[in-house]
């Protein structure tokens, strides 16, 4: 394609910006052929002329659609350029907050400088066992694919980690670790990671220093070896360090600080321990001072120390070690410190012997003191005649100081770094390894020295590593897909390298300057520009005599050549180190001692088989051979060594790039970030791949993708690969820009884009003519609503003026009728009111002449009244005057005589006479007042009566006489003397009526007036009666309100609590049961383990879920709380080993005691249970004694017994009679006494209890006189029988048929036929029952009938709503069922037919023998007598007994019985009989020995069959079958001794006949607490196997799965999706669900209990929500629109098929809502706040972190969806911000909720169990 079909309007390209590096820009017109510029306009609409005249200007880079940007791998880009990979990377990390990202085969790692919640253990299971291209980028991706290369391919693997200071290499190279240490096995406590964790605190700070561009930057590079066992187990580490940065020690820059140790022991010098030190504050040091601030912002030094001195003690180093390494660095800083005396101007040196800081120095490092202040000065000088000893100038004792400090510190770190080494060595034999190398990068500052030369060296040949390696990865791709390539033209850094390390390059001419006596860094500077001036990678500055340029692969460097030759020499005197030889100290005196036998600290990787691995640092050598080698040189070495181990392993890439310098999180830097781009080798990959073809697609993918470019002629055919070649050949002329490999199409940079852009044509042609479409038919539509509106609106309003015209018509007639009847009305109501008022002046006035005649007769008659009233008061004035004179003078004169009468009768009363008189008078005047009192109320009776109707006749005349006036006044209108004569009389009659009803009117007042103020208390009263109620039941309600409101709540809450607390002892519980399982699991692996060991080794990885089940338990123990599992306990213990038992000795030892203690539980009931079968014995030996006894003393017996039980009877009864009239004398005499009360309750117990013993008696005596009769007619009928053979003749008669009977023979007689007729009764009151009881039966078995009925009856409603063909399956296997049950009721009477033929022969076979003997024992009897005795022959008939339900074997049957019935029983062989028959027979066992008390019998059945059960599952761990069947019989078996134990909690359900199947001797609570354990360990298996199984198939079922088929579109992938294995097998839904149906058919043919299944559906379903819900939180190529859909279909099959299992109540439906809510979130619209507002309040299972990342992750598929913008996700983080969600963004897959086993009885009854033949279990005897 030509530029000017590339660059046309509205193209995006990237032009070159100095603020931003590139900035974006549109074409506004076309470019042709010739122009001198283009003409763009920029984001901020801004125009811009691009010039292309210029030298050297090109046209600018092409921009990407915007359908590629945001790839998780950049080689997936079309344009592949700079700007293109800057711009992919700065919106994933801005816009999307993903800060890894693919660049081929290089992770591109961002800092965020802030803590992300991407690390966690969930993290790593899901990345573990995954493709590295199938998840987004991570460091643990990274980590995965080299653990699985190294157990796939054999091979050695490394992890290089490179950035500058302040990436974050540490901290992604500890991450990396911790996925090794997790995956392989050892995520213990006592794993390597801890250890090597521990060493970083120690690393950090004798080897991290604070920079101008980070706070913690590690000052050396390190190669961690993680070694691995053969079974891919971590086993060991071992590490080496390149280059540490000794100048620090004594020379810190501006704003700088030396290493972080030297400050934490000066914040730490006041402690006691280190008084000794003589150390003060940092700023008093001159080592420690010359940066300036001492102190980091958020750094507590002390404490950090005390972090060191800790992971000291954890690496195991002596305190005494520790307190020497503090002494040397202390010695260190007082060294720094020493004042140097110059003399003779500089010439001569020296330092006085009282300087406190040398005194110091020699009393800590153990050194004398005159020697080290001697030999700081002076040195020796050694030719081959003699030898001098020479004093140094000023500016040789400063260096020679800083080197001998530098020196001891370099020697310091070099020991802690064994030590380190020896704490993570191992002695096991190491298979492989893998290596992370945590490394400086490529380095540049304002005033590069001597570090940085070997820094960026060091990057040289990391560089040329790694263009080699991905040149040859390159390479087989093309050649694995056939594909013809040329050379491909990159870049090669080797003059570079060898500039720097060729023969007289700049370190061999280094070295050659460091052995001139007097050589100079000018000299040796001038000696580069000779040698190297013609050189491309060389240069010389302008301005410059002293530095020189090199041209490295990312930038060129300019080096200061001043201090060259002082670092490269490292010179430190023989003297000072011979002084430190002698040393004190043992300690200090090795650091500089030759280790001639020490081994390496590679040592390890020297067992590898493919390379030899020597040692970073190079022994140490004698003193004159050791300082004669150079810091160059060593370092050469070092990292050739370094280069060999690489180049033998399979290398891994990690560029950590830094964003920012301000150290800010999510702010991103163009410039900073494309200088470490640059520097770091990712632009080169871009480089090397665009030079290929850096497009890959898979011939599916691509007809997927662009098959809408395709014609309809092409589509018809059905080999896909040619119709991708025939489109291509078509779309693209050159044929040099694509290439058709075996299994892909690769692409030239640009193709892709363009074939986008095609796509996006042909979309948009075919938008526009949908739209056309679309709009036209809108439009019709549009007109046809328009013109059916017009037509309804005219109808309807012809319609309305009609009735308006008509309802005007209606109005006008109705008005005229208003105003007719109006005028009529107004006209009457105006005559009314004049007549009315005419009516009402007539009135008044007549009234008012009326009123005054009134008021004048009233006057008048007032006047008389008040003069009556007032002479009447008069007269009884004067009259009671009269009456109180008169009084006064009687009284007087009455009191004179009584006071004589008084004397009198007092003589007279003296007399008894007189008193007699006075009592008889008395009497009859008592009479006599109560004579008249009586008299008195009959006239009172009669005068009311009188008056009464005296009031009747008065009123009854007035009103005559009122008639008779108005007769009067109507007949007669008299004159007037007549008329005032009859006024008066009237007024005479008034008054008095007046008068009457006056006196009528008081009365009746005063009685109201009475009545009223009783009835208004009796109101008030009850009024306040009625509050009072109220109140009361106010209150009443209220404190029930109250009570039952708390009562309600505290029911609540305690129910709440308790379901809580159940919940978690359940999970608790079930976590130890799991810890037990996986103890036993660890046990087995352990146990394979050597076995593997003993036989050949091969490969086998581990599996990734692994580690995962080792790290479930923290403390693991050997726990059971059971008595039958302590010798297993003991038996694990020895196997295991006592390494692995010492943890559990403690509880081992509890376990004993318990035992113990148990014994001798058991000793004592087992000597009670002992005595009391020997007093039953001799109790037995005594009855069958008198058994013996002849049948003439049984008679005797039983006559005196009946005697005896007849008088005790007649006494008994006597003492009933006594105690009635004693209770009812009692009774009559103390009836309200409450002793006697409860003297006489107690007597009606007594008589109770005497009348229960008569009943008993009463029994006995009639049992005892029906034996008696029966052994009397025995023997009666026996004496007579012999007296009839003797006296039998054939002419025989009866000789007592004609004799007279007696009277006694009468009586006997009788009662020979009463106890007849008894007999007889019993006998008919036996069949009445017997009947009774057959018609129950018939009864149930109607019952039974009428059940299975309904039930058919509901399975034929359930089948008709069924599809015909579920109908015709569900036809089937009821068919089916009916015939097994027939089969098997077949069977059994088949069983019971030949059982019932074995005992009728055994039966037949006596009778015989019995025959034999009779016939031997007649042979005597005459012929004759023969007939007769046939003829009195009775058959005897035995009665067969009924099956009880128990099965009986005997004890050294049982191993059999294990073995048939647990051990070799698989599930096939019972799968046509009763479900859980197992259980069932060993339940009938345990009855059995429950039944003969035989507690050992039974302990011992249960202990074998748990432990049966125990080893069928080891034996089968990985069948889920076999798991499901023993699940549901120990679940059985567990609920069989629930249901007969006897408690009233479990028998609810029990039919009569199942309540006599119940244990009646022993209590197995213990037991079902065991069975319990198992069921739940078992529970648990069975789910691990099922996840096993479901695992693989959930990913690619649910999230992959194309069930609606064209609906997901498939983007362009990277190097890294195509380099992952093409062979992984893919499931779609539809098998995951026949597996589901599987799992479901499995557990119900077993008869597990649907509450049991339903509960493993929910874990299943929460596991399958888990992970594809983690997969789509980690994957950003599933998070699009279609996906979305596709999912949101797969999860409704999942709901279909459970609501068709009859699921949906297990709440296994529920687990999928946060899946179901993510794929609804990604369907949702993403624009608004509304929209954000209703994905807040409809993903409520989402935690805010997972709705974050799942925005961030969406993705496009096609250019026309739209992207979440950066302002939606911040407001969706706004309004989710009230949520307290935890901080973990994915979900815990192998949570597991805790399992219940609710109780479930069975309604088969024991006696109806059929025992198969094929169980072979012919020794078990039905009792």
């Amino acid at each position: 394609m030509s530029a000017a079909q590339l660059y046309t309007k509205y193209t995006r390209v990237w032009i070159p910006d100095p603020d931003e590096v590139w900035r974006s820009a549109e074409i506004i017109k076309d470019y042709k052929e010739g122009d001198k510029s283009l003409q763009l306009k920029l984001e901020d609409e801004t125009l811009y002329e691009y010039p292309l005249d210029l030298p050297g200007s090109e046209l600018p880079f092409l921009r990407n659609p915007d359908i590629l940007v945001g790839q998780n791998d950049l080689t997936a880009l079309s344009y592949l350029h700079e700007p293109a990979v800057l711009h992919n990377l700065k919106v994933r990390f801005l816009e999307s907050n993903h800060i890894y990202t693919y660049c081929g085969i290089v992770l591109v790692a961002i800092n965020p400088y802030e803590q992300l919640p991407i690390y966690e253990q969930d993290v790593i299971y899901a990345y573990s066992g995954q493709n590295m291209g199938d998840m987004d980028p991570h460091i643990f991706a990274v980590a995965e694919e080299a653990y699985k290369q190294m157990a796939r391919d054999e091979k050695n693997q490394s992890i290089i980690v490179s950035g500058e200071s302040g990436a974050g290499k540490t901290v992604s190279a500890k991450y990396a670790m911790r996925f090794f240490a997790t995956v392989g096995g050892s995520a213990s406590e006592t794993n390597i990671e801890a250890k090597v964790l521990a060493s970083s605190p120690i690393m950090e700070a004798i080897g991290n220093a604070k920079t101008t561009r980070n706070d913690n930057s590690s000052r050396f590079g390190k190669y961690i070896q993680i070694g691995f066992d053969k079974r891919y187990h971590i086993i060991g580490a071992n590490m080496r360090t390149y280059l540490l940065e000794k100048s620090r020690v004594v020379f810190q820059a501006e704003d700088e600080r030396n290493y972080h140790i030297f400050y934490q022991l000066c914040a730490s010098s006041s402690l006691p321990e280190f008084k000794d030190l003589g150390l003060t504050c940092a700023e008093d040091f001159f080592y420690t001072s010359q940066g300036g601030d001492t102190s980091i912002d958020g750094v507590d030094d002390a404490v950090d120390f005390e972090k060191t001195r800790h992971a000291f003690t954890l690496l195991g180093v002596k305190e005494s070690h520790q307190m020497t390494i503090f002494r040397i660095i202390a010695a260190i800083l007082h060294l720094g410190n020493l004042k140097i005396q110059g003399e003779r101007d500089g010439e001569v040196c020296s330092v006085s012997s009282e300087d406190e800081h040398l005194s110091n120095f020699c009393s800590l490092l153990g050194v004398e003191h005159s020697q080290m202040q001697h030999w700081l000065c002076h040195r020796k000088l050694v030719t081959t005649a003699e030898t001098y000893v020479k004093s140094m100038s000023l500016h040789q004792v400063v260096n020679a100081r800083n080197a001998l400090a530098k020196h001891i510190y370099a020697q310091l770190f070099n020991w802690i770094v064994q030590h380190v080494n020896k704490a993570l060595h191992t002695t096991v034999k190491q298979h492989s390894f893998i290596g992370v190398l945590d490394i400086y990068g490529f380095e540049t500052f304002e005033v590069n020295s001597f570090e940085q030369f070997c820094i960026n060296y060091a990057n040289e040949k990391l560089q040329q590593q790694f263009n080699s390696h991905v040149f040859k990865l390159e390479q087989e791709e093309y050649m694995k897909e056939g594909i013809p390539w040329t050379l491909i033209d990159f870049y090669d850094n080797q003059p570079c390298i060898d500039l720097i390390e060729a023969k007289l390059g700049i370190l061999d001419l280094l070295d050659e300057e460091c052995k001139v006596p007097k050589g100079t860094d000018q000299n040796w500077a001038q000696k580069l520009y000779d040698r190297h001036a013609a050189s491309q990678h060389f240069q010389k500055p302008r301005m410059s005599n002293t530095s020189f340029i090199v041209l490295h692969f990312a930038d060129k460097v300019e080096y200061q050549s001043e201090g060259f030759l002082e670092k490269n020499r490292d010179t430190v005197y023989e003297e000072q180190i011979n002084i430190l030889k002698a040393s004190k100290y043992q300690m200090v005196a090795d650091l500089f001692q030759e280790d001639k036998d020490a081994v390496p600290a590679a040592a390890v990787a020297k067992r590898t088989p493919r390379i030899n691995v020597r040692s970073a640092k190079p022994a140490f050598k004698a003193a004159n051979k050791e300082h004669r080698k150079t810091v160059g040189h060593q370092f050469r070495n070092s990292l050739q060594l370094l280069m060999e181990t690489l180049n033998a392993t399979t290398p891994h890439y990690v560029r950590c790039i830094k964003p920012n310098d301000e150290k800010l999180p999510f702010k991103f830097d163009p410039k900073r970030a494309v200088q470490q781009l640059r520097a770091c080798g990712v632009l080169e990959t871009i480089r090397i791949s665009a030079a290929g073809f850096p497009s890959r697609w898979s011939y599916s993918d691509f007809f997927n993708r662009y098959r809408v470019l395709m014609n309809k002629r092409d589509l018809s055919k059905n080999d896909k690969k040619q119709i991708c070649q025939t489109l291509l050949e078509d779309l693209i002329k050159d044929p040099d820009k694509f290439q058709f490999g075996r299994t892909k199409i690769f692409f030239r940079a640009g193709q892709v884009a363009y074939l986008e852009k095609l796509r996006a044509d042909k979309f948009r042609a075919a938008t526009i003519m949908i739209q056309k479409t679309v709009r036209g038919w809108l439009q019709r539509a549009r007109y046809q609503r328009l013109r059916r509106a017009t037509l309804a609106l005219q109808r309807y309003a012809r319609g309305h003026l009609a009735r308006r015209l008509f309802q005007h018509l209606r109005r006008t007639r109705a008005a005229i009728i208003l105003q007719k009847q109006y005028r009529m009305l107004r006209m009457r109501r105006a005559f009314l009111r004049v007549r009315s008022a005419t009516l009402t002046i007539q009135a008044f006035a007549r009234g008012m002449f009326v009123r005054r005649i009134y008021h004048q007769m009233l006057t008048e008659h007032k006047a008389t009244i008040l003069q009556k009233y007032a002479r009447g008061w008069l007269a009884r004035a004067r009259f009671r005057r009269a009456q109180a004179a008169a009084v006064v003078l009687q009284c007087h004169w009455r009191r004179l005589r009584a006071r004589r009468q008084l004397q009198a009768l007092r003589i007279e009363a003296r007399s008894a006479q007189h008193l007699k008189k006075l009592n008889i008078g008395m009497e009859n005047k008592v009479v006599q007042l109560q004579r008249k009192v009586d008299e008195q109320n009959k006239e009172n009776k009669l005068l009311n009566e009188q008056l009464s109707m005296l009031t009747s006749a008065h009123s009854s005349e007035v009103e005559k006489l009122k008639k008779e006036l108005q007769q009067y006044q109507q007949s007669q209108q008299g004159d007037g003397k007549q008329l005032l004569s009859l006024q008066e009389e009237t007024e005479k009659l008034r008054m008095e009526l007046e008068r009457a009803h006056g006196e009528r009117e008081v009365l009746e007042d005063s009685h109201g007036k009475e009545r009223d103020l009783l009835s208004k208390r009796i109101s008030d009263l009850e009024e306040e009666n009625a509050l009072l109620k109220q109140e009361k039941e106010e209150l009443n309600n209220r404190i029930l309100c109250q009570s039952e409101d708390e009562f309600a709540r505290n029911t609540v809450e305690e129910n709440m609590q308790m379901k809580k607390e159940l919940e978690e002892e359940r999970s608790r519980y079930q976590n130890l049961v799991k810890e037990y399982a996986s103890l036993e699991q660890r046990y087995d692996n352990l146990r394979d383990e050597m076995t593997i060991f003993k036989q050949t080794p091969g490969h086998r990885r581990n599996p990734s879920n692994q580690s995962s089940l080792e790290s479930d338990s923290n403390n693991p123990s050997i726990c059971t709380s059971e008595i039958g599992d302590t010798e297993d306990v003991i038996q694990q213990v020895e196997e295991i080993g006592m390494e692995k038992a010492a943890m559990d000795m403690t509880l081992f030892l509890k376990l004993q005691k318990r035992v113990r203690e148990l014994e001798l539980e058991r000793k004592k009931l087992q000597a009670q249970l002992e005595k009391k079968e020997q007093d039953s014995k001799k109790s037995q030996v005594i009855e069958i004694k008198t058994e013996v006894t002849s049948e003439h003393e049984d008679f005797a017996y039983n006559s005196l017994k009946r005697q005896e039980l007849e008088s005790e009877n007649k006494k008994l009864k006597n003492e009933l009679n006594e105690l009635r009239k004693a209770i009812a004398d009692h009774a009559t005499q103390n009836n309200s006494s409450n002793d006697m009360q409860d003297g006489y309750n107690l007597l009606l117990n007594q008589l109770k209890s005497a009348n229960e013993e008569l009943e008993v008696r009463k029994e006995e005596v009639l049992i005892l006189r029906s034996q008696i009769m029966k052994a009397a007619q025995q023997k009666e009928t026996g004496k007579n029988m012999v007296k009839e053979r003797e006296s039998i003749s054939p002419n025989a008669s009866w000789p007592n048929s004609d004799r007279h009977v007696d009277q006694e023979d009468a009586i006997e007689a009788y009662q020979g036929m009463c106890e007849t007729n008894r007999l007889l009764e019993a006998q008919l009151q036996d069949q009445r029952r017997e009947h009774e009881e057959e018609m129950e039966a018939l009864k149930n078995q109607v019952d039974l009938m009428q059940e299975e009925l309904e039930k058919q009856q509901q399975a034929f409603l359930q089948t008709l709503q069924l599809s015909p063909e579920v109908q015709v399956e569900f036809g089937l296997q009821q068919e089916i069922t009916r015939l097994t049950n027939e089969n098997l009721d077949l069977k059994e009477l088949l069983e019971k037919s030949e059982k019932n033929e074995k005992k009728l022969k055994k039966q037949l076979k006596i009778y015989m023998k019995k025959v034999q003997d009779f016939e031997a024992s007649q042979t005597m009897v005459p012929v004759e007598r023969r007939p007769h005795e046939r003829n009195m022959q009775v058959a005897v008939q035995r009665k067969e007994k009924d099956f009880q339900g128990m099965l009986e074997y005997y004890k050294e049957d049982e191993p059999l019985l294990i073995r048939n019935l647990i051990t070799d029983l698989k599930p096939q062989a019972v799968s046509a009989t009763v479900p859980c028959l197992p259980a069932y027979i060993l339940y009938m066992c345990i009855r059995h020995a429950d039944y003969i008390n035989d507690d050992q019998k039974v302990h011992s059945l249960l202990t074998s069959t748990i432990n049966g059960v125990k080893k069928v599952l080891k034996k089968h761990q990985d069948d889920f079958e076999m798991t499901s069947f023993w699940l549901a019989n120990t679940c059985r078996l567990l609920h069989c001794l629930k249901q007969y134990s006897g408690e009233e909690g479990f028998m609810t359900q029990n039919t009569a006949k199942q309540n006599e199947h119940c244990l009646k001797n022993f209590d197995l609570t213990e037991y079902r607490q065991v069975l319990g354990h198992l069921s739940i360990q078992i529970y648990q298996q069975l789910i691990n196997i099922a996840e096993g199984i479901l695992q693989p198939m959930i990913v690619s079922a649910v999230l992959e799965n194309e069930s609606i088929q064209g609906l997901s579109s498939v983007k362009p992938v990277g190097y890294r999706k195509y380099a992952s294995n093409a062979g992984d097998s893919s499931y779609s839904l539809d098998e995951m669900i026949r597996q589901l149906n599987t799992f479901h058919s499995i557990m119900c043919d077993q008869g597990l209990d649907p509450e049991i299944i339903q509960q493993v559906f929910k874990q299943l379903f929460y596991m399958i929500n888990a992970i594809a819900l983690n997969n789509l939180l980690l994957r950003k190529d599933v998070c699009s629109w279609s996906t979305g859909m596709q999912l949101r279909f797969n999860i409704s099959q999942l709901e279909e098929w459970l609501r068709g299992k009859n699921l949906q109540q297990s709440g296994a439906a529920q687990t999928l809502e946060p899946l179901i809510q993510a794929a609804q979130l990604l369907q949702l619209k993403k624009k608004t706040s509304e929209d954000a507002e209703a994905i807040c309040s409809l993903c409520t299972s989402l935690t805010t972190q997972q709705i974050v990342k799942i925005l961030n992750l969406y993705t496009p598929v096609n250019e026309f969806e739209e992207r979440v913008t950066v302002a939606f996700i911040r407001n969706i983080q706004k309004q989710l911000q009230e949520r307290n969600d935890p901080p973990q963004l994915l979900l815990d897959f192998k949570h597991m909720f805790p399992v219940l086993f609710p109780f479930n009885p069975s309604a088969i009854t024991m006696d109806s169990i059929h025992l198969p033949a094929s169980l072979n279990l012919d020794f078990l005897n039905k009792v």
